[in-house]
């Protein structure tokens, strides 16, 4: 949370208050630079005295630690609560450090790839094994690039010639016969 000041005592000499603009007699804060009378020293949202031993700015503006996290901090996107401590920002959200994990496992992702699977996310391991597009040759999934033909994805491995089960490269031409490609050697 950005500037959080502690309050000071003033010295004997007469102030002037901030907010009433007439003299302080008895107790004195200084605060922001400025001399308030201490019930003239209010939060700039709920308009009460700031009565806490440290206070929020911003904008050069105080605010009680209840507003200034209703109006400034952060809302996780796993638990809905305001972010005190590290914010993670991933996926177009924030999120505490501790929320920002595998939907599927539930391991920590900060510091890891993950996967964005419609704004949700999955380690890399999860994604490959449970939601990862699964291979037209062997059926097991593709975790890197695909190559797509005859409306199905392959491993590049994968994608071979039906009759010489040499495989076809993403540059070469390749036929097909009975739903099955084959290259054009063959």
């Amino acid at each position: 949370m950005p500037n959080t000041h502690p309050f000071s005592s003033a010295a004997t000499e007469p102030k002037t208050c901030n907010q009433c603009k007439q003299v302080i007699q008895g107790g004195v804060l200084t605060a922001l630079g400025k001399t308030w009378h201490p019930d003239h020293f209010i939060c700039e949202e709920c308009k009460k005295p700031i009565t806490e031993s440290r206070f929020h700015t911003n904008d050069d503006k105080p605010y009680c630690t209840p507003c200034h996290i209703k109006i400034f901090a952060k809302t996780c996107h796993a638990c809905d609560q305001p972010i005190l401590d590290k914010c993670v920002q991933a996926m177009g959200a924030n999120w505490h450090e501790d929320h920002f994990l595998c939907t599927d496992c539930k391991s920590k992702l900060i510091g890891t790839q993950f996967m964005d699977l419609g704004g949700v996310p999955y380690c890399q391991k999860c994604y490959v094994s449970k939601h990862a597009d699964r291979c037209k040759g062997c059926s097991k999934p593709i975790a890197d690039k695909a190559i797509v033909a005859l409306d199905a994805k392959w491993h590049q491995m994968c994608f071979r010639c039906s009759k010489c089960s040499k495989p076809i490269m993403k540059d070469q031409s390749f036929q097909v016969d009975s739903g099955k490609p084959h290259c054009v050697k063959c």
